[in-house]
């Protein structure tokens, strides 16, 4: 899937603090470029020898379950993900960039895995028996929606042919792993923000992805920092305790 070129990043909404911070690097910003390419061979493996998830996820009494896919494939010998754009007709995370997903439906979804493979068909015509989940990531609250997301690595063997569905999905289109984990395209932001409820307020690292005309935040950013992190090898560090998006 070829477009022009665009600038980087995107118009998408952001509710930055006026005395926000800038953060850190990415955490593989100190590692040469050979490292920072993978084959889907290698996402495989690596993701074959990630601990199984813990759940740590920030909840309240209001928390929904919510599962996405993380669909990857490979072309030209590089491992590619699948993102998709939400439309400004949604009632929830308007304009954002996201993985395939949505809420578990009880009687309709026997697990949270299940919920992300009918999610990622519907929305973007991917065929269930086409991926195989190689990996289960930590579950991750947000405040703003309050889900609990149980993000999962999808593989796929073949470069798929996605179909949008329109009122769920605005675009859809794939980016190389090389080109998220570019330092150059990465970067932080620590926000302060209150906890409610009487509490002091806290910190939080969000984490940003500037893309050809989109920018990645929010619950998609912590999952791919965390999981591109794992995959070349470092330390993603602290600040996902709460979150944003």
């Amino acid at each position: 899937m070829v477009e022009s070129a665009r600038p980087r990043g995107g118009a998408q909404r952001i509710p930055r603090p006026i005395d926000h911070e800038i953060g850190g690097p990415s955490p593989w910003a100190s590692l040469s470029a050979d490292r920072l390419r993978l084959s889907l061979v290698e996402v495989r493996a690596r993701c074959a020898a990630l601990p199984e998830p813990a759940d740590r996820a920030y909840r309240t009494a209001a928390s929904r379950d919510a599962a996405v896919l993380v669909p990857v494939f490979e072309s030209q010998g590089e491992a590619r993900v699948v993102l998709t754009k939400r439309p400004e007709t949604m009632p929830s995370h308007r304009g954002e960039i996201a993985f395939p997903g949505g809420t578990v439906q009880p009687g309709v979804d026997a697990t949270p895995e299940a919920a992300a493979r009918r999610e990622a068909y519907e929305e973007v015509g991917l065929v269930p028996a086409a991926v195989d989940v190689v990996a289960a990531l930590d579950p991750l609250g947000t405040v703003g929606s309050q889900f609990v997301i149980h993000p999962f690595v999808g593989v796929i063997d073949q470069p798929p042919r996605l179909r949008r569905d329109p009122r769920e999905v605005d675009r859809v289109f794939d980016v190389a792993l090389a080109e998220l984990l570019d330092p150059a395209h990465y970067r932080e932001e620590r926000w302060t923000v209150p906890s409610g409820g009487g509490l002091p307020s806290h910190e939080l690292v969000v984490s940003f992805f500037e893309l050809e005309g989109e920018t990645v935040w929010g619950a998609t950013a912590r999952i791919l920092r965390g999981l591109l992190s794992r995959l070349v090898g470092v330390e993603e560090g602290s600040g996902f305790t709460g979150g944003a998006g």
